[in-house]
């Protein structure tokens, strides 16, 4: 089961512990492979495709362009796995809802997903990335209500902060939480990875589920 810490909402940025002093990317699955039984503890973060998953991951290990982004929605059809300080992975897992791919490419990414969620023992906290300018997409409320039936309290981060008026910010957080049917307890954070604003609460979060 998922333990995740919660923190009302101050409208400020907090200052964390973290600092980034290493990064690797360890290992890479696909389809075919076998997940690694890692010993390390493990953030996963899942969205769908041009979410800005990439982005945002680069961001959190303060790196420009370790974690692949592309102007091509569905690049991420592996799991990677990102060895953080020798201390935690991030675990950026294939993008789903790309509309394009064929029926039989949306199988395999769906079976990556689910091998992960049901095979690893170290899964500290499930990240759900949603567009804040967007209600999410039925494939998100799928996820969503997977991550859920897997014994999972996903913590949102509402992506693409940047793109819309700070006016719009409580109306689109509040629409996120409506159309997932989402508790007052679950976690939503908005991020954009143009000014990183989110970034602080984000690795507050990760230093305190680390220090559990």
């Amino acid at each position: 089961m998922l333990l995740s810490k919660t923190s009302p909402n101050t409208g400020k940025e907090k200052t964390s512990k973290m600092v980034i002093k290493s990064v690797n990317l360890e290992k890479v699955c696909g389809v075919t492979s076998k997940l690694p039984e890692n010993k390390l503890a493990e953030f996963a973060f899942a969205g769908k495709s041009n979410v800005g998953k990439s982005s945002l991951i680069n961001g959190l290990m303060n790196r420009k362009a370790l974690a692949r982004t592309s102007s091509k929605p569905g690049k991420t059809q592996t799991i990677n796995y990102y060895n953080i300080n020798e201390q935690m992975y991030f675990v950026d897992l294939p993008g789903y809802g790309y509309a394009t791919a064929n029926e039989s490419v949306k199988a395999q990414w769906g079976k990556l997903i689910e091998d992960y969620l049901h095979q690893s023992r170290k899964i500290r906290a499930v990240f759900l990335l949603i567009d804040i300018r967007h209600a999410p997409s039925e494939n998100d409320r799928i996820m969503y209500d997977w991550i859920v039936s897997r014994g999972y309290r996903p913590i949102l981060i509402a992506t693409k902060l940047d793109k819309i008026k700070r006016s719009q910010v409580a109306k689109q957080t509040k629409l996120i939480r409506e159309t997932l049917g989402t508790g007052s307890d679950t976690l939503l954070i908005p991020y954009s990875s143009l000014t990183k604003q989110g970034r602080e609460e984000i690795y507050e979060l990760l230093d305190g589920m680390l220090s559990d």
